[in-house]
């Protein structure tokens, strides 16, 4: 139903549906990554598919309706949102130390070092630990990072005061990579729909140079950002480089050669731009002439029409095909009628003005919908921050009240604390994370190979045809 609100697939198009049921879910996880809220939509979702058969659930009122009709899909949506949550390490704003964190603290007190240590570090002492508000944990230490958290993010960012700037760095990059792995996904589905219509030209000239064009420079700053990950550590981390500045000194060429992530940087950023550019004009005229050339009468190796029926002549491209040489059947003559017909209606300037839109929306895309995925990024962080403000305004002041009078509070601001958590962030932060799931599915992902221009099957049924009569003749 997701898919079909966008359009219905032509016949034998490839339907997206089928990776919309695993993709759809996974980037809803993504933006809305809790375990406590994903569990409670999981049990919720659970609930409705357990009674499934009840009469009342499938005669319910319109909204609950649509909860009881995407109860699959909301099923998912909690597993995945449970699977995010444990990633990020997200429990109702809370942080699960399920393995013990991978971080020291006592390591840092100047005691446990020797005289030599003391000296070279910067380490704390009993009057640091009394003047100093906040206080910095320094991994080059020994003993201090023992190594990274088993699953997920570690529980002490939790406590830290540069907790957001963290998360905004993992969040941002993490929404990226994302992003560009589902948009090439895309493109590589497009190259299905050409193999099965036979129309391998459009591979060559359409499919390739989209890939090139995407990966040279997108699929560069993935590999730019895993390689400084793995290159660069703690010691080394005040010599790392910016993955922006470095990007965007790769269409700038700077005069003064910069420190970069790796030696023969500059060589390979300038062979990627390049291909680059020798993808944007097989892109923009390499279908449309083509085409010309096939429409003079050109035979071409990989252009037939075994097997393909040409039901409407919507297309410019495919009345050029129709009158197009057959190859396999070795069909050598076309019919004089044929070629008449094919001449008439032939108009290299419309293909031309058709691919040349087609490239540019394709380009600049390129570019807005990779900064379209930084949604997943935004949300999953406005996410983090209403639960832990609902925690902070509400649970904090109940849990801080004495013995005495604690357990009497508590239970109205428990109450007031589920409530407020269904009905802001499981219901309206829910339905913000779907629609732009659905968004990000429709234009970032679906343009890229779907065109959902197709009519719905409707299988023949006298009953049907007798309600149309007797509508008309009621109109009549």
């Amino acid at each position: 139903n997701i898919v079909d609100a966008y359009g219905v697939g032509s016949y034998r198009e490839v339907n997206p549906a089928l990776f919309t049921i695993i993709t759809f879910p996974f980037l809803f996880g993504v933006m809305f990554g809790d375990l406590g809220h994903g569990f409670v939509m999981f049990l919720f979702a659970l609930l409705l598919v357990l009674n499934e058969n009840h009469p009342r659930l499938s005669q319910s009122q319109e909204i609950l309706r649509m909860f009881f009709d995407g109860r699959y899909i909301l099923l998912l949506m909690g597993l995945f949102s449970v699977y995010t949550g444990l990633i990020y390490n997200d429990c109702f704003s809370k942080s699960l130390n399920l393995f013990g964190s991978g971080w020291n603290v006592s390591a840092m007190y100047s005691s446990s070092h020797s005289p030599e240590e003391q000296r070279k570090m910067v380490l704390w002492n009993d009057s640091t630990i009394r003047h100093s508000r906040t206080l910095q944990l320094d991994p080059n230490i020994p003993g201090v990072f023992r190594g990274p958290y088993p699953f997920g993010i570690d529980p002490i960012w939790n406590l830290a005061t540069n907790r957001l700037t963290f998360l905004n760095s993992f969040k941002m990059k993490m929404s990226v990579i994302l992003g560009i792995f589902h948009m090439t996904f895309g493109v590589i589905l497009g190259i299905f729909n050409h193999l099965h219509f036979r129309k391998k030209f459009n591979i060559y000239l359409v499919s390739v140079p989209e890939i090139l064009f995407m990966l040279c420079i997108f699929g560069y700053l993935i590999f730019m950002i895993i390689y400084k990950w793995l290159a660069y550590s703690a010691e080394t981390s005040r010599e790392a480089p910016s993955i922006l500045i470095e990007f965007i000194n790769m269409f700038l060429f700077p005069s003064s050669e910069t420190h970069g992530l790796y030696p023969g940087q500059a060589h390979v950023q300038k062979v990627l731009l390049a291909l680059t550019v020798l993808a944007v004009p097989v892109l923009f005229l390499g279908k449309p002439l083509f085409l010309l050339w096939l429409h003079n009468g050109r035979s071409c190796f990989g252009v037939s029409r075994s097997g393909y029926t040409l039901v409407r002549k919507d297309s410019e491209e495919e009345v050029s095909l129709l009158g197009s040489q057959d190859i396999e059947e070795g069909n050598n003559r076309m019919e004089e009628g044929c070629r008449e017909m094919t001449c008439e209606e032939f108009n290299f300037g419309e293909i031309l003005m058709t691919q040349a839109i087609h490239s540019i929306e394709y380009c600049l895309g390129c570019i807005s919908n990779t900064a379209s995925y930084l949604r997943l990024w935004a949300l999953s962080l406005a996410h983090a921050q209403l639960s832990d403000v609902l925690w902070a305004m509400l649970m904090r002041v109940g849990l801080r009240v004495d013995n005495t009078y604690g357990v009497l509070l508590l239970l109205p601001v428990m109450t007031f604390f589920a409530v407020l958590t269904v009905f802001i962030l499981l219901v309206m932060e829910g339905l913000s994370a779907f629609l732009h799931a659905i968004r990000l599915h429709w234009v970032e992902f679906q343009n890229k190979f779907y065109v959902g221009a197709g009519t719905k099957f409707v299988p023949f049924s006298f009953s049907l045809l007798s309600s149309k009569f007797s509508k008309d003749d009621s109109i009549a």
